[in-house]
């Protein structure tokens, strides 16, 4: 039997819109969209969304620009014109890194700190809302299977550490 214009344009559209990357997608996009608002309601009114790709590569330690693009997937003058932002807000400091006068470390600030802080108390805060959604042991093994997928890709910008940790 075949398949009228119409058919085959809304299977082609299916095929775009429900598929692992979409789904990956739109899982992470919700997820970021409700920590956001919740930081920003939590008195964090000028991080924004693209932020999020500084804070979930920074840690607490110092790193170097170089090394935060690389986790970030980004270009080092992306990279630094994001650093320019948070800093001009108050969340991290770019220091002279005393290894390598040339390079800078970026640290959070006590602000920073804060926010990182809070931010981990509503990412928790999130999960338990897609865990009564979802189901707690639903939640668990995705995240397990997710875990699992990222350290069988060997996705090399990643931290070692970052990956064999299991929560």
């Amino acid at each position: 039997m075949n398949k009228t214009t119409s058919e085959q344009n809304q299977d082609v559209a299916y095929k775009l819109s429900n598929n692992l990357v979409r789904l990956l997608l739109e899982f992470s996009k919700d997820f970021e969209r409700r920590v956001l608002k919740s930081l920003q309601e939590r008195g964090h009114d000028q991080i924004r969304a693209s932020h999020s790709i500084l804070f979930s590569n920074l840690g607490l330690g110092a790193v170097r620009v170089t090394e935060l693009a690389n986790r970030a997937q980004v270009t080092q003058q992306a990279m630094g014109k994001m650093l320019k932002e948070v800093e001009r807000i108050g969340y991290i400091t770019r220091d002279i890194d005393s290894g390598d006068r040339r390079a800078k470390e970026i640290r959070l600030t006590a602000k920073g700190i804060q926010m990182v802080e809070e931010g981990i108390e509503v990412m928790e805060e999130v999960r338990r809302y897609y865990a009564q959604r979802v189901g707690e042991q639903e939640l668990d093994q995705l995240e397990d299977l997710l875990r699992d997928a990222v350290k069988k890709i060997d996705l090399e910008y990643l931290p070692e550490s970052w990956v064999d940790q299991s929560n």
